[in-house]
């Protein structure tokens, strides 16, 4: 089954780069959208509204009661973390990286990927049939970055924020 996710992170209250994430996540076909924690704002989810998404919450967010009203009013789903889900036919853990719960995720034998952010730096590795990818961060960060992985294919793509492909290097 075809599926094309959109994984951001770590966007630490900035809703116009979350903004510009999704809007590059979408013209590179992006059909799901995961964010990986470090929110901080209400207006960051707001970016996420009307798109077919989910997120965790990261170190650096303290939601409080009145958030959880808003996230049903976005029509997403509150998050218990860590995430599992499955889309594509594959199975899929999310968790924003500073967690124990994280670490349990890295050796589950059932997860085909798992999605984390928290280092602000963009990543992929292999963990015996385990994916680990990290999007990068939309704040501070060298150069911004999203992924976007084929779920068909695991073909895996990082973009920065003015939608440009990063090769191996981190060169563009």
């Amino acid at each position: 089954m075809t599926m094309v996710l959109g994984v951001l992170s770590d966007s630490h209250g900035d809703a116009a780069a979350t903004a510009r994430a999704v809007a590059v996540l979408e013209t590179h076909g992006a059909e799901f959208l995961i964010h990986c924690g470090d929110i901080c704002s209400p207006a960051v989810l707001d970016q996420l509204a009307g798109h077919r998404a989910c997120f965790v919450f990261g170190n650096c967010d303290t939601p409080d009661a009145s958030w959880r009203d808003y996230v049903r009013t976005l029509g997403l789903e509150w998050p218990e973390a860590p995430l599992r889900l499955e889309l594509g036919g594959r199975r899929i853990g999310v968790a924003h990286g500073h967690e124990r719960a994280f670490r349990a995720l890295l050796n589950d034998p059932e997860l085909d990927y798992l999605f984390f952010g928290h280092t602000h730096v963009y990543s992929d590795r292999r963990i015996g049939r385990l994916r680990a990818i990290n999007p990068g961060a939309l704040h501070r960060a060298r150069t911004r970055t999203v992924a976007r992985v084929d779920l068909a294919t695991d073909e895996l793509t990082f973009l920065t924020l003015d939608g440009y492909r990063l090769d191996d290097t981190g060169v563009f």
